[in-house]
């Protein structure tokens, strides 16, 4: 079961529905249980700054956390997959925003690609030396561009915000 939740205050507010469509898009490609238990939390920057320093001891605000339960993996070809306990992911629009910015693209579209991120930590994938990074950041990639070219019929563009 998934669940999206916005304690954010962000306005316009995110599309949880869409959020909610690409996270259960990214757990069939990655082929996690239906029934397997993620939570998408959307906050403030003050609630992302105190999470950033509890759990990671670093300041300011972050763009996303997250906190896997049950260490569950992307399940082999051929094996049936295990429900489970995916975890947490706690994402912050506001930084979010500046980060699109940044990069030129929409808000909706950094969540998204935040969210795909934290789905793959979860998964156990990491970006600790250049080799895992540049098999996470493709994987994230191809999965995002993937899911917003089949979800609008070939319309590559998310939902603005």
């Amino acid at each position: 079961m998934i669940e999206v939740n916005d304690e954010s205050g962000f306005e316009p507010a995110p599309n949880l529905e869409e959020i909610n469509q690409l996270a259960t898009f990214v757990l069939d490609q990655m082929r996690v249980h239906p029934l397997s238990d993620l939570s998408v939390l959307l906050v403030d920057e003050k609630t992302m700054e105190d999470l950033h320093i509890k759990w990671m001891d670093l300041p300011g605000p972050t763009d996303v956390l997250s906190f896997p339960m049950d260490e569950l993996r992307p399940t082999p070809p051929g094996e049936e997959p295990k429900p489970g306990m995916l975890g947490d992911i706690v994402v912050c629009p506001q930084v979010a925003r500046r980060q699109a910015l940044n990069m030129g693209h929409s808000t909706a579209e950094e969540i998204l690609l935040l969210v795909t991120h934290g789905i793959l930590h979860l998964l156990g994938f990491d970006h600790a030396d250049p080799k895992a990074k540049e098999e996470m950041f493709g994987l994230q990639r191809k999965l995002l561009l993937i899911f917003l070219a089949d979800r609008g019929g070939g319309d590559p563009k998310p939902t603005e915000v």
